[in-house]
């Protein structure tokens, strides 16, 4: 099976030694994305406005893969604050309502204080 790496061009990535998504076959590996946008590197301060980004940079680093939200099987989700999860079920339900991953949702200190959540998934191509 080939495998195929895709990088955001993120700093992050350099710097600390992984790949954004890595390809496997059909399976496509996703790491954490976090809120930021890649373009600007910038980030917003509110954990709505991120979660939006991330769901954008997955969707964006799928399409890359040749594959789409729609082939996502497993998510999760990593608050910096477990009561700010309620508040981003709307931007989740939009991207991912139809679609129904397995999911799993977990509280834990972030690598940069301005990062509020951080999404992983693991998409298989139909």
């Amino acid at each position: 099976m080939k495998r195929k790496l895709i990088s955001s061009g993120s700093k992050f990535e350099e710097n600390i030694g992984y790949s954004r998504a890595v390809v496997q076959g059909n399976w496509i590996f996703v790491s954490g994305t976090t809120g930021y946008d890649y373009k600007t590197m910038t980030i917003s301060d509110n954990v709505i406005v991120q979660t939006e980004q991330c769901l954008i940079n997955i969707e964006n680093t799928l399409k890359e893969a040749d594959a789409s939200l729609l082939d996502i099987v497993r998510v999760t989700y990593i608050l910096s604050k477990a009561e700010d999860f309620k508040s981003c079920w709307p931007v989740l339900k939009k991207y991912l309502g139809n679609i129904k991953p397995a999911a799993t949702m977990f509280s834990a200190e972030l690598a940069d204080d301005k990062m509020k959540i951080e999404i992983e998934v693991t998409a298989l191509k139909s």
